[in-house]
């Protein structure tokens, strides 16, 4: 039973004790030189880990390797096992040193199924989520192709049984610097009216802004992404279920005088999904929030875990409050998934939490990119967020000042020098309007 044990922790133990000692110190220098692979692999290279965990290709290798190491494993306990075990005549201690191999393989091979099951599904979200693109390879030493800033628009899309299609509740536009990762959030409130629509066919048919169709769409900004979707004429180049992002991705880039270059949208109901599987969310209240359609709920001021209903209504719910207020309570809440989505609670509801976000999320990020995004936002959790959000007073809603909107964005990003002799009718770049004081 000691030389099986010690064989698996040291291969070839049981082969030197066997007197086979060229092939113990053969199996003990290809065991110390596996070891080390794994080792330097983990250090050397263990910030380049997460960029490998979303290429399809690199997970496949993964798994074959993983699964390679552990039958060689069991192999070598199996072997050793063979090599010394009792005579026949102990049956005791047959089977005691039989049922130590056996947990010994279990041991080994327990885990390497689990490995190869989350990359399985590490795998398929990755394929069903984010596209592969035909377009021109990305460069490893530029994937940004000598762009200074990338700009990610953000949605969070709420359905209702009460009225047809998805009204984009939530937009903000993520602006981040590729080199430092300090990230300037532009907020957009849904009530933005009269919105310029971008040159084409949209703007041929409202020259003077989005006005919508009715009682349905009486206009807002949205309104936008369903619109689009409904009337394929307005974004002909785009394919079924993507008009509307690509609609909306132009229309928010002319808002801001930026270039948005890709966006993800966030269904609400899948949203609870995800922070179910997460096993709740904690975040602190500041006053009591109505909840329900029939107001039949309510989450008391305090610090708590909520559910993932709860959690929807909490970033949802405008009773006795304003559209602004709510803004501010989701980037609360996104806030808070992030930095209580650790890496043991993924691992703990991996399967659950793959399953909900295939269901909830929708991008038109491209797979060869991913590696390239995981290492940008290594860079924007150790830089400043700042948050700008164009609202009351900076902004009426209902008579946008287009102009001070993109020059405010400009200044904001230093993409161009501040017009020192015009009287200042925008924040300091330093001193957003900060919407995340609603945070406790």
């Amino acid at each position: 039973m000691a030389l099986t044990l010690a064989s698996a922790l040291l291969w070839g133990v049981a082969h030197l004790a066997a007197e086979r000692r060229r092939t113990g110190l053969a199996l003990m220098v290809g065991y110390v030189v596996m070891l080390g692979a794994v080792l330097t692999l983990l250090t050397a290279y263990s910030a380049n880990l997460l960029s490998l965990a979303v290429q399809p290709r690199w997970l496949i290798w993964f798994t074959v390797v993983l699964t390679a190491i552990a039958l060689a494993w069991t192999g070598v306990i199996v072997w050793s096992f063979l090599l010394v075990r009792p005579p026949r005549g102990d049956t005791v201690g047959r089977f005691l040193t039989t049922a130590l191999t056996v947990a010994l393989c279990a041991l080994v091979l327990s885990p390497t199924v689990y490995a190869t099951r989350l990359a399985y599904l590490s795998r398929d979200v990755v394929n069903t989520l984010f596209p592969r693109t035909t377009s021109a390879p990305v460069l490893a030493h530029d994937p940004w192709n000598g762009a200074r800033r990338v700009n990610f628009l953000l949605v969070g899309g709420d359905a209702a049984p009460n009225r047809p299609g998805v009204r984009t509740d939530s937009m903000t536009v993520a602006s981040v610097d590729v080199e430092t990762g300090a990230t300037t959030l532009f907020g957009l409130p849904r009530n933005l009216q009269r919105v310029q629509m971008p040159a084409g066919p949209a703007r041929a048919q409202f020259p003077y802004g989005f006005t919508g169709s009715g009682t349905d769409t009486p206009g807002l900004l949205n309104e936008i992404y369903q619109y689009a979707e409904d009337h394929p004429e307005l974004v002909p180049d785009a394919p079924k279920g993507r008009r509307g992002s690509t609609l909306l991705k132009q229309t928010i880039s002319d808002i801001l005088g930026i270039n948005v270059d890709y966006y993800a949208m966030v269904d609400m109901k899948g949203f609870a999904e995800i922070i179910d599987a997460m096993g709740g969310v904690k975040v602190s209240i500041r006053e009591p929030i109505v909840y329900g359609r029939q107001r039949e709920g309510l989450l008391p001021a305090g610090t708590r875990k909520l559910s993932g209903e709860e959690a929807l209504w909490y970033g949802r719910s405008r009773t006795d409050s304003d559209d602004y207020v709510r803004m501010g309570r989701q980037k609360c809440l996104l806030n808070a998934v992030a930095k209580q989505a650790d890496p043991l609670t993924v691992l703990n509801s991996f399967e659950r939490l793959a399953a909900a976000t295939k269901r909830a999320i929708s991008t038109d990020l491209p797979q060869e990119l991913l590696p390239a995004v995981i290492d940008l936002a290594q860079k924007v959790k150790d830089a400043k967020i700042r948050s700008l959000s164009f609202v009351p007073p900076l902004i009426n809603t209902a008579y946008p000042d287009w102009s001070l909107i993109r020059h405010t964005v400009a200044e904001a990003l230093e993409s161009r020098p501040a017009n020192r002799s015009a009287p200042r009718r925008t924040p300091e770049p330093d001193n957003p309007v900060n919407l995340d004081a609603t945070c406790a």
